[in-house]
Parts: C-alpha cells; structure tokens; sequence
C-alpha cells in the first residue's frame, strides 16, 4: 500500500511535491473506500484511488514518470544511464533529462516513498546530484540515502555512512553482520560508491537481504507504473507453447463481451518460433475458425482494454499499485467507472489494491465516485512556468473558497474555481492566419 511519494527538482516540480494517498483528516465521505493496515500498535489508511487532472503541459504525466524513474533506478541500483531501456519514459534510463530546465546551477533531486508491505512499514528516501539539465557528462553522486523500517532508521548516508540500531530487524540480519558489526559497518562505508544506491549494494549484502529482496520485490511486482499507457502492448508468454495454438483466457474472454468485442472472441495466438503471444479476433463458422491480428478489426479502445485489463486484474489478485498515465483515454466512462468502483469495493478490493491514474475527463469529478481528497491537481506557474500539487481537500470545506461533498465539482472545475484549468484561444490563431491570407493576395 502506498502512502507518501515525495519529490523535488523533478521536470517541472522544481520545489517539494507530496503525492499522498493518506487520507485528509475530517473526510467522511466514501469510508467504504478507505485501506487500513495495523503494524504494531499503529493503524495506517490509505487511499484505495486517486484520479489527477490539470491541462495540458501542467507536470500530471511527470509524476507518473517520477514513479516509474524512481522505480527503474531502485531495481538496477544506481544513478548512471542504461542503454537498454524499452520504456517511452526516457528519463528513466537518460537521467540528465530529470533536473529541473530552469535552474542556472545544479540542486539536489531529491525522491521518497512510503508504503506498507508484507506487514512492514517502508520509507526509503535518495537525494541526487544530477547536474543541470541535459549535462550528460555531469560527475553525478548520491547525496544523501536512508531507510526506515517501522519508523526505526536502519541507515543514513551522506558523507558518511550511518548504521542505525538494528535489534528490531535482528531476524532480517545475515549471521556475519551479527558477529562483527563493527567490522560491518567499517568495510560498507569504506566501500561505498558514489553512483550506487548502498540499499541495493552493501546493505543487500552486508546486513540484510532479506529487508533488501521485499522492497526490491513491492518496487518490482507490486508497484505497476504504465507511462503512456495508449502504447501499452501487453505481451504473454507460455511455457512449453505448442506450435499454431490458440490459448483463451476465460476471465479476459468474459470481460471482453462485457465490453462488447466486434468478434466471436479473442484469444492469443502462438506462431511456434517463438514463447510471445499475439492477441487476435477468433470467428468461428460452423467446425473451423478463422484467427486474424486483433489490430486489424477491434477497435483502438477494445485493444486498449484488453492490454489494460489483466494488470488491474493483476492488482486485485495479489495487492499493490496501478499507476497508470492517461488511463481512460478510447475507453468508455461507464467502463472506466467499473473499474474504480472494483477497487473502492471492500468485498473485492481484498488485497487493498490502489489505482492512480491521471485525466482529463471531468465525469470524475463526482463526489459519489471520488472522495475530495483523492481528486488530485497539478497546475503550472505562467511565470516561473514550475508545477505545484494539491487537492481538492485542501480547499477546505468552510468559508466561500471550501468545498463541500453537496457541491458540483465538475462545474466548479470548469468556472475555475479550483484551478488547474486552462482556457485556450485557437480562433485569434486562425483570425490572424486569416488575416495574413487576405494581405498575400492582395
């Protein structure tokens, strides 16, 4: 379960931004939607949703490339480039594309997260120096690093390397650590690198694998994010595929009709030269059947949910995060509804599955679907031309600025009440195209 996502000097997030799917305080509404998870004596809830909008070129897609660049360089475990990265997220493998475009000196990029796995409670933070934009060639460095499990700090790394009282993870511990913790401590700091996460490092294998391969496993398995979802191609794979077979899934298949397929079924096909699946319309005639690639007759929006659909499945099944970036575009607002009411309902959602997505359609913004403070903004400054967070509890409920749960969200929104909305005049453009026309044949 998420809770916190923080970042600073990220793209256009120059100044700090909390991403928080922690319930506002005094939010009555939607209680049936709230996860909670008890750790000690501590009780911890969290958003089981979170719908983000703001116009175009506003930074809603760069907090979902945040997650996924974050992601990307906890599983690999250091801060240099990769070449062989399959993501349209670029940054993730290019990081000189991170640092904030209008600083005229280098600051830190700083990224931190908080969540909830197996029963534990996470928060691991990394300050780094990136350099400006677009320096590749930038000597860069971790700053600054540290975990806290339960609320109690395992390590802390800036210039120095900081071994926290580990006695509360002592059954984490690798036995070496237990007999010379000195020693330990000596040779991880003695061996750090400068580009290298030491979560990842020397604490994986010095002190404990153990706590390392769960926040590895959560960022790998349980923390799904999808940039550009409208070029998602799900691909499957079987083991021991037989040749130019045909393999239907029963639930995608069920899901399907209930989203109204063009063909008698989908199903994907194995070609026998290789373990990928393609998704293909199945018509059948009588005893025999005619396969066809699924592109070449469903619709963009039925190919889109088809690709989509097993990773919420996914989500629901085993628990985690869906962070999805342009979530509903070609799929219909009721199928859309359907989904997010899956996970705001308690009997379904019983793994506490999350879904964050950003949009820009406005039939989100009903306060029967979505609880104030899971609708989520991002505006960008005209001037400084930086993005800032909020949401739509932060307005408050009292005075003549608050809202309330009997208020119309969408018309609010649209009268710029809330912000992060934008008026565009594409007539003056064309006025003034006209206008040149008219001087030319003259």
């Amino acid at each position: 379960m998420l809770l916190d996502f923080t970042i600073k000097n990220y793209k256009s997030f120059r100044d700090e931004c909390v991403f928080s799917m922690r319930p506002a305080p005094k939010q009555k509404e939607l209680d049936y939607s709230i996860l909670s998870e008890r750790i000690g004596r501590n009780v911890y809830k969290g958003l089981s949703s979170a719908v983000v909008y703001g116009p175009n070129a506003s930074g809603k897609t760069n907090i979902i490339g945040a997650m996924d660049t974050f992601k990307q360089i906890v599983l690999r475990g250091n801060i240099r480039n990769t070449d062989t990265n399959d993501s349209l997220n670029i940054a993730s493998s290019a990081l000189e594309l991170i640092p904030n475009n209008t600083l005229d000196k280098p600051e830190p990029v700083y990224v931190s997260i908080t969540f909830i796995h197996k029963g534990m409670l996470f928060e691991y933070s990394i300050s780094m120096d990136l350099g400006l934009f677009l320096d590749r060639d930038y000597q860069r460095k971790v700053l600054f690093e540290s975990l806290s499990v339960n609320n109690t700090q395992l390590f802390e790394r800036d210039d120095t390397l900081h071994i926290g009282d580990l006695k509360d993870v002592a059954s984490y511990l690798v036995p070496v650590y237990k007999q010379n913790a000195e020693g330990a401590a000596a040779l991880a700091e003695s061996s750090l690198d400068e580009k290298e996460l030491f979560l990842v490092n020397g604490f994986k294998t010095m002190f404990s694998p153990k706590i390392a391969a769960l926040i590895l496993e959560w960022m790998d398995k349980y923390f799904i994010t999808i940039y550009r979802s409208d070029s998602l191609r799900l691909v499957r794979k079987f083991t021991e595929p037989k040749k130019r077979s045909i393999y239907i899934e029963k639930t995608l298949q069920d899901a399907a009709e209930q989203f109204g397929v063009n063909s008698n079924g989908l199903g994907y096909v194995i070609d026998g030269e290789n373990e990928e699946a393609r998704l293909c319309s199945i018509f059948k005639e009588g005893e025999s059947q005619t396969v066809i690639p699924g592109e070449f007759f469903e619709s963009y929006g039925t190919i889109r949910f088809v690709n989509m659909f097993p990773l919420v499945l996914r989500v629901l099944k085993n628990g985690g995060v869906l962070v999805v970036d342009e979530f509903d575009a070609s799929i219909h607002p009721m199928a859309l509804m359907e989904i997010i009411n899956l996970f705001h309902n308690d009997d379904l959602n019983v793994h506490k599955a999350q879904l964050i997505f950003n949009s820009h359609n406005p039939v989100f913004l009903n306060p029967n679907l979505f609880r104030r403070d899971e609708i989520k903004f991002v505006d960008r400054d005209e001037n400084t031309h930086c993005s800032q967070h909020y949401s739509l509890s932060d307005f408050g409920t009292a005075g003549a600025g608050g809202v309330r749960k009997t208020d119309d969200y969408m018309k609010h929104y649209f009268m710029d009440r809330y912000g992060a909305i934008k008026n565009v005049d594409l007539g003056s453009i064309v006025e003034n195209l006209l206008k040149d026309d008219n001087k030319e044949n003259k």
